[in-house]
């Protein structure tokens, strides 16, 4: 069964009110990062079409790019079969890591 317009009030949240989201650059399907999205994060994404997170460290709104330029544009949001995770399709200018790599995910382990 497919769902379209989902509001915040129909994903699952976890215990902590959240709901993780997967980010994919939507030319290469790189998986480049996860986040976390509250209902204020995902209400400013869907108005503004940047991607916007809740920071669990730093405890506020983080919208991807507004200290290092490198924003992230969102080209299509879908939620998962149980409604509990978000994957993003985006629009990745320059790093979508911290540390300046291209995606996050590097850290081999096997």
């Amino acid at each position: 069964m497919l769902k379209n317009n989902l509001k915040w009030e129909d994903l699952k949240k976890n215990s902590d009110g959240m709901v993780p989201v997967i980010v994919q650059d939507q030319v290469t399907n790189e998986v480049l990062m996860l986040a976390y999205m509250n209902k204020l994060s995902y209400e400013t994404t869907i108005e503004s079409g940047k991607m916007t997170y809740w920071s669990r460290s730093r405890d506020e709104l983080w919208i991807k790019g507004m200290q290092s330029g490198h924003f992230q544009f969102v080209k299509s949001l879908t939620a998962d079969c149980d409604l509990d995770t978000i994957l993003a399709k985006v629009e990745q200018i320059g790093a979508a890591c911290h540390t300046g790599a291209k995606s996050c995910f590097f850290n081999h382990i096997k």
